[in-house]
């Protein structure tokens, strides 16, 4: 079985390929990955058509561009999967939010606070947010803190990503893990 030159032009961005290479000369590859040198494209062409395969330009910013003989379509197959698995492998880290109240119990708040470490184990950023509520505004260096400890007791595990900082009636600090 003979394999012909794919006739199909690239999609917008990719590689150069076969007769849309419109540069006198080239470094040119072979088939078996030996580097010929710099060759003319038209004799590049016609190796890559005796081959049965396409010339394909890998390095377009190389001074002169490296082109390689390859088949386009296993060569594009391979790029397509090359860039789902780096999507696979690609998280997105979220932020993730703990509310609390300045006179909050200790069970409460140790609840809080393995939700945090879980939160931190799944490698999200926590953002805890302390409520005051009508007189509570008066005693703010309660919930200052609270903030404090919050921070000592994550402090192997976290970073702080934002100091606490009063936004209204709430203090707010971000805590990313180490």
């Amino acid at each position: 079985m003979v394999r012909r030159p794919t006739k199909l032009t690239p999609e917008k961005g990719g590689p150069r390929i076969n007769e849309g290479i419109d540069i006198p000369k080239i470094q040119l590859i072979d088939a078996t990955g030996h580097n010929v040198g710099v060759v003319p494209t038209s004799e590049a062409l016609a190796r890559a058509a005796e081959a049965g395969l396409d010339l394909v330009e890998i390095a377009p910013n190389s001074e002169p561009p490296v082109c390689k003989i390859l088949d386009y379509g296993k060569y594009k197959y391979q790029a397509q999967k090359k860039a789902a698995e780096a999507r696979k492998k690609q998280r997105t880290v979220e932020i993730k939010e703990i509310k609390m109240r300045p006179n909050i119990d200790t069970h409460d708040y140790d609840v809080k606070m393995r939700s945090i470490r879980r939160f931190f184990e799944e490698g999200d950023k926590v953002k805890v947010t302390l409520r005051f509520r009508g007189r509570e505004m008066a005693h703010q260096e309660l919930g200052a803190q609270l903030l404090d400890r919050v921070k000592q007791d994550t402090s192997t595990i976290a970073k702080v990503e934002s100091e606490p900082r009063l936004e209204g009636r709430q203090m707010v600090m971000v805590l990313a893990p180490r």
